[in-house]
């Protein structure tokens, strides 16, 4: 290839002569889908070790890969391109444990995803996915059943074409990769868990500031008598009367103390019988005091956000599943998130079970819906279907934030 000279003068006289290269043209090559994954910024949903992450699976080097964390479940990859590119083909190279069932998907934001491509029949080895039609700054790997029972999913490379970005690439440096299995997906991390306080805060109390919930109370006429607190505790239920009796024990002297005989005769029924006017104004006064703010805390990670999550864990459920077992136990109780739960898994196998996991999710929020419709003051299913239902459409199996959704008609969006 020719170039062009030019010379320009060095210190002492000297003069070195440049050769340029001339510009190549863009536009001879225009036609030609182009490698637009390598090198780019990698994150996986986990890691099996430090020496097989992320970063593996675009680095040009078929001497690494990507192996995710041992077990049942879903598992991803995904690759920052930088910019919206438009996808047309993409090429993966398995190693010997892959993925039966996966799904291809680009997002213009990293929390709403589109399928591209998707298969159940999956066979290893080298897969060329060609003719896709789709664009989106993130291209993602869902692999959702495993070719083997133990193990997890093991990738080589993951390359993807098409014509090139139209405008400037971001250069941010490569993002880390979740380095403990299982770490992106855990609703027990504080960011993921604060996010699922605001979701349940949004449909118990309209509002994403669930730390102004301490002192709510009111009776809602669903037939459980009083309803307060920070994920509606009961005087019909036992809860309450549990939230109650834990604070006396702490703070023997507040206000609440003279109404446990009374929280004892009403539990299991909607009376307010010995309650009144008095009760409430000594519960919304005992909102003001840091132990009774813990023991509403301490009760709810106790009867329903610890028992929920450990639930969903063993059914190999992500965070969007965590946080759906636990807006169930919230509403129905533990005993009635595994009655929905049970009648879920008669109509889909959930991902412990070698399941697809966004099948079983559809599966266990419709049992969820249903169950919902046979109570009146709990028949408006939106917090299932205008958010929980909402994020499981876009696949955003992780709660991955911005996130936006509606409850009882009104707008909730929590931005990171």
């Amino acid at each position: 290839m020719g170039g062009s000279f030019r010379s320009f003068a060095l210190i002492g006289g000297i003069t070195a002569v440049l050769c340029v290269p001339p510009a190549v043209s863009v536009a001879a090559v225009a036609g030609a889908d182009v490698l637009i994954s390598q090198g780019r910024p990698a994150l996986a949903s986990s890691t099996a070790s430090v020496a097989w992450t992320a970063n593996g699976v675009d680095d040009g080097d078929q001497r690494t890969r990507w192996t995710s964390a041992a077990g049942p479940g879903t598992q991803w990859v995904q690759i920052d391109l930088g910019t919206a590119q438009e996808v047309r083909r993409v090429r993966l190279s398995w190693a010997k444990v892959f993925a039966r069932a996966y799904r291809l998907q680009v997002s213009d934001n990293g929390s709403v995803w589109r399928d591209l491509y998707r298969t159940s029949s999956g066979n290893g080895g080298a897969d060329d996915v060609r003719d896709l039609h789709g664009s989106g700054r993130y291209l993602r790997l869902l692999a959702t059943r495993r070719s083997i029972a133990s193990g997890g999913y093991s990738l080589w490379e993951m390359r993807a074409y098409g014509p090139g970005p139209s405008g400037p690439v971001t250069e941010s440096g490569r993002r880390a990769t979740a380095g403990v299995p299982g770490e992106a997906a855990d609703l027990t991390s504080a960011g993921k868990k604060e996010t699922a306080l605001k979701l349940v805060a949004s449909a118990e109390n309209s509002t994403l500031d669930w730390r102004r919930s301490f002192g709510y109370i009111e009776d809602i006429g669903d037939g459980r008598g009083y309803t307060g607190g920070i994920v509606g505790f009961t005087s019909g239920t036992s809860d309450m009367l549990g939230v109650v009796t834990e604070y006396a024990r702490r703070r023997p002297s507040n206000g609440l103390v003279r109404y446990l005989p009374a929280l004892r005769a009403v539990d299991g029924t909607d009376s307010h019988r010995g309650l009144g006017p008095g009760f409430v104004t000594a519960w919304r006064t005992a909102a003001a005091d840091p132990v009774f703010r813990q023991v509403q805390e301490d009760a709810r990670d106790r009867i329903y956000f610890g028992p929920a999550v450990r639930l969903a864990e063993s059914d190999g459920l992500r965070a969007l599943g965590q946080f759906a077992y636990y807006d169930a136990a919230v509403m129905h109780g533990v005993d009635g998130l595994k009655e929905i739960r049970g009648r879920a898994a008669r109509s889909a196998r959930p991902p412990a079970r070698d399941g697809d996991e966004i099948g079983y999710l559809a599966a266990f929020l419709d049992a969820r819906a249903a169950e919902m419709r046979t109570e009146a003051a709990h028949s408006d299913t939106s917090r299932v279907e205008t958010a929980q239902r909402v994020f499981l459409r876009t696949a955003n199996l992780d709660l991955t934030a911005p996130l936006s959704w509606q409850v009882y008609g009104d707008r909730y969006t929590v931005s990171r």
